[in-house]
């Protein structure tokens, strides 16, 4: 197996296992990874921490060496399984975040872009090189990275193929933190705790609401917040964290 998954209490932890390749993805990881993810989706997880093995890369990409000498329509099944695969991973009702450690390219970036967050370990590199090679992103990168960084700087990455660095990218939002060398996994899981407070199931809400800004308009978007928030005070989990809020104590949620 190449991609391994197991559980840390209620996080998952996905691993991109493929060091001696730089962690680099090939179709068969992409199956793996897509079957893991349907794994978690069945779970109790609460969040999802995504990280390469050994300390060299989080992903270099795609394996180039397997893409040669296939067909266009084997090119574009492909590009369609690989943006499918991904689309699980940023569709689950719960939070993510990748911790990135050395570089994060092409493929790699695209798996990253998918999380709901990205944390950059000092030093990690961060790119879609693809055009170097006279290609394109076709795991998703052409669409999540302008909806990241806006269309100006997603143009000029991608028209370059440039790899910026952890701070960059922090500067451009493209991560949400830069921290210092550590254990990839409990940093994603400090991580977590941090932006979910605990993992209510406003969460998994709060995401829908948020995700859709960037395709209604201000009205449709305004009656899905009101949907979103009544269903929200309708939780355990809401119950739970008015009733702790006037007894001047910390909610304990349950994700319900």
């Amino acid at each position: 197996m190449t991609i391994r998954l197991h559980f840390v209490g209620s996080v998952a932890v996905v691993t991109v296992d493929r060091p001696g390749a730089l962690n680099a993805l090939n179709f068969q990881m992409l199956e793996e990874f897509s079957r893991s993810i349907d794994e978690i989706r069945e779970s109790h997880a609460a969040g999802v921490v995504v990280v390469g093995a050994g300390d060299r890369a989080f992903c270099a990409g795609a394996d180039v060496v397997e893409l040669r000498g296939r067909t266009p329509e084997q090119h574009r099944g492909g590009a369609d399984f690989g943006q499918q695969a991904f689309a699980k991973l940023a569709d689950l009702p719960l939070p993510s975040v990748a911790v990135i450690r050395g570089p994060a390219l092409g493929g790699g970036l695209e798996l990253a872009m998918a999380c709901t967050y990205r944390v950059a370990i000092s030093g990690a590199k961060l790119g879609l090189p693809e055009i170097k090679l006279g290609l394109i992103p076709g795991y998703g990168g052409t669409q999540r990275l302008p909806r990241i960084v806006g269309t100006e700087k997603a143009l000029e990455m991608i028209t370059s193929g440039r790899a910026i660095s952890a701070d960059e990218a922090h500067q451009i939002s493209l991560v949400d933190d830069v921290v210092p060398e550590g254990d990839a996994v409990e940093i994603g899981i400090r991580y977590l705790h941090t932006v979910s407070n605990g993992y209510p199931a406003s969460v998994h809400l709060a995401r829908q609401a948020v995700k859709a800004a960037s395709t209604l308009d201000i009205q449709a978007g305004l009656q899905l917040e009101a949907k979103l928030f009544a269903r929200a005070v309708e939780t355990s989990d809401a119950r739970e964290g008015m009733q702790a809020f006037v007894e001047k104590r910390a909610p304990e949620f349950q994700g319900r």
